[in-house]
């Protein structure tokens, strides 16, 4: 009777099996489901969002300020008329003037460069923030095709233990097994279930993060969809170091920025030197009765005499920004270098882990955990042998999920670290 009740027991639970992982791949509802694949997500991106979008409005208000820059300042205009005087046509003595600022030095025009200055320093900015932006959101989606993949295990090895927990209890309660055999399948799944619950909710922080770079609805269920042997198309050797780093000095808009700040406070010290040069007024005016004559005209020129007041603090800290800006400008150089450096190492690490497994491994494995899953049940290993294969398919399954995730990030921060696409999979 025992050996009829294994047979029956067998034959459930390898359906069980096959049920649970159908249902681990439909957990969410199909309405609220987006699936999508790396090219798709970038699509939505670029499109949606908000903080590119903002961020571009600032390259809006740096264009506008050339149109300023380019003004020229407004003449002054005045007119008096007379109020009270000794002569019986008091209020028709008028006088009017005009008066107009010119600025030496060429100021105008290096004010002008410096807002042109300004224009290629926020769009500097916006293409960067670009370069930080779709690092997060190629990151967030490999995160979540992995870690899905994991959950999936756990998925599959939950539900089996659910089943077999309820059977366990209705043949002890019959006296077919012992109670020991129903406490560690329980204490099994409750270990399973906490680091399920773990895995899930970093899943759905990451998802959260990335739907709110693409825009998404929040109730909506991301699902990438990712070829599984493109892993096997990108290699971190395939870009020699040396096209690496010249490729990172070129393209990065972080340095980019840092040379041209250099520039713009080159540009300001000319204009704090041309700030010490008077700027001139002329003005006309015309009197009617005021003057010693009347219907007096007169020019005149006005400017300030640089005795005093010839800009020198402007001067000096201008100077100063341009030794401050240099030494900047080499401080992410070096910055840059290093991040290659270690990143690329990271790299090479990864893909020789990634290269050393077995391509067969994971197909071995499952065939391995099913034939000790109907040993068990046929009583031809123990509960705790049993375990021991469960918690070691588990964890090496969800490792080599890891291997391939570990892999792709450190790609990805290459591409971000040379601010070029050199191993982007579409």
């Amino acid at each position: 009777m025992h050996r009829k009740f294994v047979i029956v027991l067998s034959s459930i639970q390898l359906w069980c099996m096959a049920v649970s992982g159908a249902c681990a791949q439909a957990q969410a509802p199909n309405s609220d489901t987006l699936k999508v694949n790396i090219k798709q997500i970038e699509e939505q991106f670029l499109k949606n969002n908000l903080t590119l979008i903002a961020e571009k409005y600032n390259i809006d208000n740096a264009e506008a300020q050339i149109i300023t820059a380019k003004l020229f300042a407004n003449p002054d205009f005045n007119f008096q008329n007379g109020i009270l005087n000794d002569t019986h046509d008091a209020y028709k003595n008028q006088s009017v003037g005009i008066s107009q600022l010119f600025t030496t030095a060429g100021k105008r025009n290096k004010n002008i460069r410096l807002a042109q200055i300004g224009v290629d320093q926020a769009r500097y900015q916006f293409f960067d923030l670009l370069r930080t932006l779709r690092f997060t959101v190629r990151t967030d989606f490999y995160t979540i095709y992995y870690n899905q993949q994991s959950a999936t295990v756990y998925d599959l090895e939950i539900g089996s233990l659910k089943k077999t927990l309820t059977s366990f209890k209705e043949q002890f309660a019959k006296g077919n097994i012992a109670q020991k055999e129903v406490l560690r399948i329980q204490s099994q799944l409750y270990s399973l279930q906490a680091e399920y619950n773990g895995l899930v909710g970093g899943i759905d922080a990451t998802e959260s993060e990335l739907k709110m770079l693409i825009k998404a609805s929040p109730q909506s269920y991301i699902v990438p969809l990712v070829d599984p042997g493109f892993a096997n198309t990108i290699s971190a050797t395939s870009v020699p170091y040396s096209k690496l780093l010249d490729s990172a000095y070129v393209n990065r808009y972080d340095l980019k920025n840092a040379r041209i700040t250099v520039d713009y406070n080159k540009t300001n010290l000319a204009l704090q030197k041309a700030t010490a040069v008077p700027d001139v007024t002329f003005s006309l005016g015309y009197d009617k009765y005021g003057s010693f004559n009347n219907n007096y005209v007169g020019g005149g020129i006005e400017f300030n005499l640089p005795v005093f007041n010839r800009n020198q603090g402007g001067i000096k800290q201008a100077r100063i920004a341009i030794d401050q800006s240099k030494v900047q400008l080499e401080n992410q150089q070096n910055q840059v270098a290093m991040d290659l450096a270690t990143s690329y190492k990271e790299a090479l690490r990864s893909e020789e882990l990634y290269n050393s497994f077995d391509p067969a491994f994971k197909s071995d494995f499952t065939h391995l955990i099913n034939e000790v899953y109907k040993n068990y049940l046929l009583r031809n290993i123990g509960l705790l042998e049993f375990i021991d294969f469960y918690d070691s398919f588990k964890t090496n399954t969800i490792q080599f999920n890891n291997i391939q995730l570990n892999r792709i990030t450190s790609l990805e921060q290459l591409n971000y670290v040379t601010g070029t696409p050199f191993f982007n999979q579409n």
